[in-house]
């Protein structure tokens, strides 16, 4: 499970997050609503443990995850956390096995295993098939899933997209959607923070309101 307790983030003096408290049970797919400049992409970060809140709590499986220093933070990602960013943030001039490879780095494992690690995640995301493209040559769509793939590499139970359709066509974001929903069902934690209407409309999500840096509904 994860739980933030009364959590607060001030940047620059700005107020982004107000003394939020939100719980989401393992193996839950939640959206994250609101406009640009809401505060769910701050909120998204500090559930990711990319950036620490200026008070309050950050609980993952009972462990105070916002405390740690960060070399163990870092670890804790590593193995824990699959992020999937808006802007896809993948490295243009290697091939699809080469960029989710590179997830693989910092664990040291052995070249066999990491082999065996990518071709999971490749299937996983519906990708195998374009594992020797080079990024610069694919589709926004099939870049998506590249994301996702080095994003589950580490086989990691959380997943965290942020506006994860905003650059896909309604073609693509409903295959997106359909990806996100075989994740779950596998037992991933899904958290997607978005503006988009098409998730409600292609299926059963909670979703959590999130307005001027609060939650609003994150009971239901």
């Amino acid at each position: 499970m994860i739980k933030l307790e009364s959590l607060n983030l001030i940047l620059n003096g700005e107020h982004i997050l107000k003394d939020i408290t939100l719980h989401i049970k393992s193996g839950e797919f939640v959206l994250l609503k609101g406009v640009s400049g809401s505060g769910k992409t701050s909120l998204l970060s500090i559930i990711s443990t990319l950036q620490k809140p200026t008070s309050g709590k950050v609980l993952i499986d009972e462990q105070v995850v916002s405390k740690l220093p960060d070399l163990h933070i870092s670890n804790f990602r590593l193995n824990s956390v699959g992020i999937v960013f808006q802007d896809f943030n993948l490295i243009d001039y290697l091939s699809v096995e080469e960029n989710i490879l590179s997830a693989l780095i910092p664990t040291k494992i052995a070249k066999k295993d990491a082999k065996t690690k990518v071709a999971k995640a490749l299937e996983l995301a519906n990708i195998s098939h374009k594992a020797k493209a080079n990024i610069k040559d694919l589709s926004g769509g099939e870049k998506q899933r590249v994301a996702i793939a080095r994003a589950l590499v580490n086989d990691a139970k959380i997943l965290i997209c942020d506006e994860p359709t905003a650059n896909l066509d309604t073609k693509n974001s409903l295959q997106f959607i359909k990806l996100l929903k075989k994740l779950n069902n596998l037992g991933k934690t899904i958290i997607v923070a978005t503006h988009d209407s098409i998730f409600e409309e292609n299926g059963n999500f909670r979703v959590v309101n999130v307005r001027d840096g609060e939650v609003i509904n994150w009971f239901c």
